[in-house]
């Protein structure tokens, strides 16, 4: 047996190491390769609300070392670790390190968005012969669900492994009155993370009166994980946008992209054109419109790439959903620390929100947003992370 083991080693070995095992009275075996993690969720407790309530933080790692933490306080994505060309990890996302810092208060950084995702103009709309008003909380319109919206509630959350990957699923039942908007609507998103490096999530709903529903992720991503984002190169999907008024609230036209600062049909950096003299650019200080994209809604397709040089990390945004809020940290001022102490400055994250376009309950030319009873909301949208 010894005869035939040593026989394979002269055969197989490089010859320093048949050299080490001829010298030698044991037979060498190869160094393991540094074992791929597997795959694991831990969940630990995150604080309490004000009034009491525990809060829990869920981290979920896959095989390929992408690490993500996702808290049932309003579904925030409080972290994201991903390898950039080196292999070497990176929190991509902006945050906190506690609950204390969402608690402040901030632009959404992470979160759930719901009802309504976006502005809803004048903070009203009439749905079946009836008006609904709701809060006003950006000026004179309505902006992401009211002054506590999905992003500010604690979500019932369980973790589960299966075959597509980790889990974490978030219920939420939102009040009939809640916000201003009618029905009780029951809510349900589950976060997925697979060994291909996706993120998905996926969110349903259902109603008991006729209401409107937009629901999207507000997470801020910074390739690099610091600094600003205008050297990351861009391309969207989409050969329309819907231009809008000064308080940034759509006029109802879709513009072509082509000969705009808006054309991002090929890769373009985002800093390009960011401060080009044009009207649109005014209005949101920068990028802060919605992109029509191409293909049919309800189709999981591409929507987004994004690309960052000296990292070599690489974004690809796949939805359902007819349109992109493409939002360039505009309104970041330097006034938020987060993770780490970091200083949120102007233009340090960027958010790819996948969404109905801003403003449809008031727009019957844009896709319907109503939801009525019997009938379920379904919206699925994958971040997918690579390297190059």
């Amino acid at each position: 047996m010894i005869v035939r083991l040593q026989a394979f080693a002269r055969e197989t070995m490089k010859p320093w190491k048949w050299a080490a095992l001829a010298c030698g009275a044991v037979l060498w075996s190869a160094p393991s390769p540094q074992q791929a993690p597997e795959p694991k969720i831990m969940k630990q407790g995150f604080g309490k609300t004000p009034d009491g309530v525990p809060v829990e933080l869920y981290t979920l790692t896959n095989r390929k070392g992408v690490r993500v933490s996702i808290t049932n306080y309003g579904g925030i994505i409080t972290s994201l670790l991903v390898p950039d060309r080196n292999g070497r990890s990176r929190d991509i996302v902006l945050g906190f390190d506690t609950l204390e810092g969402y608690l402040k208060g901030h632009p959404y950084f992470g979160a759930i968005i719901g009802r309504y995702g976006n502005r809803i103009g004048q903070a009203r709309f009439t749905l079946d012969g009836v008006e609904y008003k709701l809060a006003k909380n950006d000026g004179d319109n309505h902006l992401h669900g009211g002054l506590k919206g999905f992003d500010k509630v604690v979500w019932k959350a369980r973790e589960y492994t299966d075959g597509d990957g980790l889990h974490v699923a978030l219920d939420y039942r939102s009040r009939d009155g809640e916000e201003g908007y009618p029905g009780n609507l029951d809510v349900n998103v589950v976060y997925t993370l697979n060994d291909n490096n996706q993120l998905r999530i996926e969110y349903t709903a259902t109603t008991d009166k006729p209401t409107v529903v937009n629901l999207t992720n507000h997470s801020y991503f910074n390739l690099a994980g610091e600094g600003d984002i205008l050297g990351h190169v861009l391309q969207i999907q989409a050969d329309y946008f819907t231009p809008v008024d000064q308080g940034l609230i759509p006029t109802g036209e879709l513009r072509p992209v082509k000969g705009t600062p808006f054309d991002f049909t090929t890769p373009t950096a985002i800093g390009a054109r960011i401060d080009a003299d044009d009207p649109q650019i005014r209005f949101g200080r920068g990028y802060d419109h919605n992109f029509v994209l191409r293909g049919a809604a309800g189709t999981l397709r591409e929507a987004a790439e994004v690309y960052e040089p000296s990292s070599g990390r690489v974004l690809r945004v796949l939805t359902t959903e007819p349109g992109l809020q493409f939002y360039s940290g505009n309104f970041l001022d330097g006034t938020l620390r987060g993770k780490g102490g970091q200083v949120y400055a102007h233009r340090s994250g960027f958010c790819l929100e996948t969404q109905h376009f801003p403003d449809s309950p008031n727009k019957p030319q844009f896709p319907s947003t109503v939801l009525r009873p019997g009938q379920t909301y379904r919206s699925t949208t994958v971040f997918e992370f690579s390297a190059r």
